[in-house]
């Protein structure tokens, strides 16, 4: 479990009521989306220069994969956090 806590501090967060909660739903969304946003630009970017613009668009779409992950098991967490499935 301390793990999880090291890796998701937002999710551990002590959330009292529902605004909390959805705020914290919120921010794990903005950052997932600003990390989309930067990782197609940059894929953009690069995308035009054969052989390096493949690599580096299949780099950062793994990233992008994982950061989507990341958020997602978040807010899970948060979820189940506030509704005291996971006891802190």
């Amino acid at each position: 479990m301390d793990i999880l806590k090291k890796l998701f501090p937002l999710s551990f967060k002590t959330m009292k009521e529902v605004k909390d909660l959805v705020i914290g739903i919120v921010v794990y969304l903005i950052v997932a989306i600003l990390a989309g946003v930067a990782i197609f630009l940059a894929t953009l970017i690069t995308g035009w220069i054969p052989g390096v613009g493949a690599l580096v668009g299949w780099v950062l779409g793994l990233a992008g994969g994982l950061i989507d992950l990341y958020a997602l098991v978040g807010i899970i967490l948060q979820i189940l956090v506030y509704t005291k499935v996971i006891k802190d």
